[in-house]
């Protein structure tokens, strides 16, 4: 397999994260050009942050989907299993945005100051079908990839930024409502709209690999039982991985200049965000081509070139007046937040290189079905997190240094965690991290 077929397969999933990750500072950007920036900021990142939180158990649906959807039966099946899991996050939803839940997370837990958490809760009131919307748009986007119909995820993503994006403007323009309300309504609606583009799109297959008179696929039945315990560690580990957001906007909260840290971190999450776009396309891609035994070589290879090019390039923007031109120029911030945004961004130099490891660790397991150990490694990434930060509290350290050092640490304890588990179940011939000389075949 060569360097230029994965390149292909691969590019339109990492155009749709990137303009996946470019919708929240676009829409932040907008925020900060408003009245009360500083507090509005701060509860977009909360809410926002509450929101992909419940959403987690679902967000894995893709991996799901690209793997076990072979046949009309199996989509069937991982419909059915899609739809229960939406109706169950939008009660939850509901629940925290509607009820004393609320005061029970947001304000006691995670003692957010009385003027931001009142905007928290209304922006979270207009998310409740968040989870629904994507848990849809996701398993619809897994049958896309699994029959090689990657360009048009990436045509998805470009309808939601659009969609988002133009409603933002619109609504800041002819509207007077406050900053988490255009923001949160923005991205409501340009989920939809996406979860929409994707039921389009998928109708070929319906017609055609996924008929009802289509041949069954030859291999192994799949039942609801098993889906379920597929799944659950996939979503645990998105549960996790997600819990570190709310996990670090909580210490944020109660570490120096709690109010500047909250404003500054979604502006410092969101690049952080755009520059694993490529890593977070990258375990679809490996279930999807790693069929055979001579396809390893090539895909490792593609790992490490893109580890590489990604550290250069988060490196470019660090030192260069682009990190500069993007936070006091496109994102309009203030200088004091502004600043202590830049200033935190060189601590996650390498944090692209260790997203890439891990999806690449990820994709490797979940095609073999050992999606346990893909939880176990994120559980260790939480501990990890958890245990800096505890010690960030206690010793009362800078609030984005220590989040930065958290996550960093927490991601290399999973990447040496997963790396031990994926060679006990390689083939003895397949060794995982040998770096193939320039020149030499890809396969």
């Amino acid at each position: 397999m060569r360097q230029r077929i994965i390149f292909w397969f691969w590019l339109p999933l990492f155009a749709s994260w990137l303009l996946m990750t470019a919708e929240g500072p676009f829409v932040s950007a907008i925020i900060n050009r408003m009245p009360d920036e500083v507090i509005m900021l701060a509860a977009q990142g909360i809410v926002v942050a509450l929101a992909v939180t419940i959403e987690s158990p679902i967000i894995n649906l893709l991996a799901t989907s690209t793997a076990l959807v072979k046949d009309r039966s199996t989509y069937l099946l991982v419909r059915r299993f899609t739809v229960h899991w939406a109706i169950f996050l939008t009660i939850v939803s509901i629940l925290l945005a509607f009820t004393p839940l609320f005061d029970l997370l947001v304000i006691d837990l995670m003692q957010t100051p009385m003027p931001v958490a009142v905007w928290v809760q209304r922006g979270l009131q207009i998310m409740i079908l968040w989870s629904a919307a994507i848990a849809w748009r996701r398993f619809l986007q897994g049958v896309l990839i699994h029959f090689g119909y990657t360009r048009r995820v990436a045509w998805g993503t470009v309808v939601r930024l659009l969609t988002s994006g133009g409603t933002a403007v619109v609504l800041a323009t002819m509207t007077d409502w406050a900053g988490v309300i255009i923001g949160t309504t923005s991205l409501m609606t340009g989920v939809i709209a996406e979860a929409a583009f994707a039921t389009i799109a998928v109708r070929p297959i319906l017609s055609n690999q996924l008929a009802p008179n289509s041949v069954p696929w030859e291999g192994p039945g799949l039942t609801y039982r098993e889906l379920f315990w597929f799944h659950l560690p996939l979503a645990s580990t998105s549960l996790l991985a997600l819990l570190a957001q709310p996990m670090v906007t909580f210490s944020l909260a109660r570490l120096d200049k709690p109010l500047l840290s909250l404003a500054a971190w979604p502006v410092v999450f969101q690049i952080t965000l755009m520059s694993r776009a490529a890593a977070f396309a990258w375990p679809e891609v490996v279930i999807a081509l790693s069929d055979k035994k001579e396809t390893f070589p090539p895909i490792r290879r593609f790992t490490l070139n893109m580890s590489a090019a990604l550290t250069l390039l988060m490196t470019v923007f660090i030192i260069t007046p682009l990190s500069a031109f993007y936070i006091f120029v496109i994102q309009d911030m203030t200088r004091l937040v502004g600043e202590l945004a830049r200033s935190s961004l060189i601590l996650f130099l390498l944090f692209p290189a260790l997203a890439v490891f891990i999806s690449w660790l990820r994709g490797l397991l979940i095609k073999r079905r050992v999606t346990r150990e893909v939880n176990v490694g994120m559980a260790i990434n939480l501990l990890v997190t958890a245990g800096v930060l505890a010690v960030g509290l206690y010793l009362h350290l800078p609030g984005l240094p220590t989040a930065a050092i958290a996550l960093n640490a927490a991601a290399l304890a999973e990447v040496l965690y997963l790396t031990w588990r994926t060679r006990r179940i390689l083939a003895p011939e397949i060794r995982l991290l040998k770096v193939q000389p320039l020149g030499a075949p890809a396969s």
